[in-house]
């Protein structure tokens, strides 16, 4: 492949050690250190980490942990711009500020899609077993050289306003990775044979409602739990889902996937562990309260919820 992912997770690497050195520069950060080591940490994840065994990885993780938990990830100084300048380049813009953005998902959708099958000679221009994973790498890319472009900006001013915002962020730019690990440790664990054992011991099993109940509402918890709804869905679907409602009941597979997922995102809706949905936003917005956003997702959450246990109980069988 002319493409690979490798070659995106070690553009992401050097991106985080830039970002390590500039926090490690700031002086006006109280832990500058500490944060600049959180990140070179997470940059050494993407740039070594076929090199290095499980266990080293671990080490490295419950390493960046700590220093979250302990508060070692703070804001520094930042060169940025007034309100007012910020205003004027709005106006001076206008609407092309919104093309880098629209940019990422149209050249994911014609790599992932039009081009994935692409080749010079006899390469595919594409990794093949990670598509779509390349396509929005290089989107990202393409996104990134158009902005510059319309902006004027040179150097790595870029890299610099991204500190900042990852600053802002702090720890929880790494909680979605996070999250995804843990729910791959809980599937090969067994956790959803547990649940399974959980809601035999609950509930009368042979009640199609109850049990309907019981994965909906299950998806959601686990789902705020974890904090995303693809880590949740495979523990659910094999503690509840596939034995119960589809085995036991005959319910169609294809309706538990969809309405399945839909109830993890009315979870993902009410829980800062969906970082990158909740928490984030409300840092990029300055709001002054972290959980602005959730408090304002919950009645829409909790509703479709309840819809939900009507749909799947209904269109399921």
């Amino acid at each position: 492949m002319f493409i690979q992912l490798d070659f995106i997770y070690y553009l992401a690497g050097v991106f985080l050690v830039i970002i390590s050195i500039l926090a490690l520069r700031d002086k006006s950060n109280p832990r500058r250190f500490t944060t600049s080591l959180f990140w070179a940490l997470f940059a050494f994840s993407f740039l070594g980490g076929k090199l290095v065994s499980s266990l080293v990885m671990g080490i490295i993780v419950l390493l960046m942990a700590l220093i979250a938990g302990l508060g070692g990830v703070r804001l520094g100084t930042y060169q940025q711009t007034t309100d007012e300048q910020r205003e004027a380049s709005a106006k001076r813009f206008g609407n092309r500020l919104f093309i880098p953005a629209l940019l990422i998902p149209v050249v994911t959708v014609i790599g992932s899609v039009l081009l994935k099958n692409a080749k010079i000679g006899e390469i595919f221009l594409l990794d093949q077993q990670n598509v779509t994973l390349v396509s929005l790498g290089v989107a990202c890319l393409v996104s990134l050289v158009v902005a510059m472009s319309i902006t004027k900006t040179k150097g790595i001013q870029p890299v610099k306003e991204s500190r900042r915002l990852l600053d802002a962020i702090g720890w929880a730019a790494v909680l979605p990775q996070m999250l995804a690990t843990l729910g791959a440790l809980f599937g090969a664990a067994g956790v959803g044979t547990v649940i399974a054992d959980l809601v035999s011991s609950a509930i009368p099993v042979d009640n199609r409602f109850l049990v309907v109940v019981a994965y909906v509402l299950g998806m959601a918890l686990f789902t705020m739990v974890m904090g995303n709804a693809f880590a949740a869905f495979p523990v659910m679907t094999a503690g509840i889902g596939l034995p119960l409602l589809v085995q036991m009941h005959g319910g169609n597979p294809a309706v538990l996937g969809a309405i399945g997922m839909f109830s993890g995102y009315c979870g993902t809706l009410l829980t800062p562990m969906a970082a990158n949905f909740n928490i984030v936003p409300a840092a990029l917005l300055d709001l002054p309260d972290k959980n602005a956003v959730i408090k304002a997702q919950a009645p829409t959450a909790l509703l479709l919820l309840g819809i939900n246990i009507f749909l799947m109980y209904y269109l399921l069988f």
